[in-house]
């Protein structure tokens, strides 16, 4: 059976896009600024050494809306997206057979944002970013340590930062940065609230969530940074391509 035509329109002004700027009193305003800067870091600290050299290009591996294409938009940046044919906004299609139907050694970074957890071979879809990307290519890859079941349309695994080290480790790269966001007692506080969100009628969610968003803000900053890099509700992963 042949997968519906994805519905969801890039926004007119990607900057605008809810994953680079949440409305205030989004039940993940928090998370969503957090998860922005984790991408920008791995931007800043590795993909714009790249950039400082000449042009590159970058895929955005299940691509979805491309919710970050604003955060690279650099004269030096060919950005490309990977996604599955029901996807209207794909440069680069994934067959059915989870194969990314492109040629290997052709890729400077492939970022990979929230999609790991959704696909039902993680080591099958880090073998083939690994197989596009060129010798010592960049991964920038997030998933979560923490968060709710959130199937669109699955959702598979979560990852301990070990566990997440080591997968990827396996598929033929080598791990030279690790970072976590939100640490374990503001993730508990984002658990509960996501306890309730869903038992309110929506009208009355903002009462619940603008309060609960602001003490997860608070609770966060008792967690180091380190502490979080070990235990964190999302992690990035950057890793170079062994060939």
């Amino acid at each position: 059976m042949s997968q519906p035509i994805r519905a969801e329109a890039l926004p007119d002004n990607p900057d605008e896009h809810y994953r680079i700027k949440p409305p205030f009193g989004h039940p993940r305003w928090y998370y969503l600024k957090k998860l922005r800067q984790l991408v920008e870091w791995g931007r800043d600290q590795y993909v714009r050494q790249k950039t400082a050299q000449g042009p590159i290009k970058l895929a955005d591996y299940g691509c979805g809306t491309k919710p970050y294409v604003s955060l690279f938009s650099d004269k030096n940046i060919d950005y490309l997206g990977i996604d599955l044919a029901w996807n209207p906004h794909a440069d680069i299609i994934v067959g059915n057979d989870s194969v990314i139907q492109y040629p290997d050694n052709q890729l400077d970074v492939v970022l990979s944002t929230q999609v790991l957890e959704h696909v039902d071979d993680p080591e099958g879809y880090l073998r083939e970013a690994q197989r596009i990307l060129k010798p010592n290519g960049l991964l920038l890859l997030t998933t979560h340590g923490y968060w709710m079941y959130h199937p669109d349309p699955t959702d598979y695994w979560r990852w301990t930062s070990t566990g997440l080290r080591k997968i990827v480790e396996r598929n033929g790269f080598e791990v030279i940065a690790f970072r976590g966001i939100i640490g374990r007692a503001a993730m508990g506080l984002q658990l509960f609230q996501d306890g309730l969100l869903f038992k309110i009628p929506k009208f009355l969610r903002p009462l619940l969530t603008i309060p609960m968003q602001f003490l997860i803000v608070l609770f966060d900053k008792i967690s180091s940074q380190q502490a979080t890099d070990t235990d964190g509700c999302t992690y990035l992963v950057v890793a170079k391509a062994k060939k």
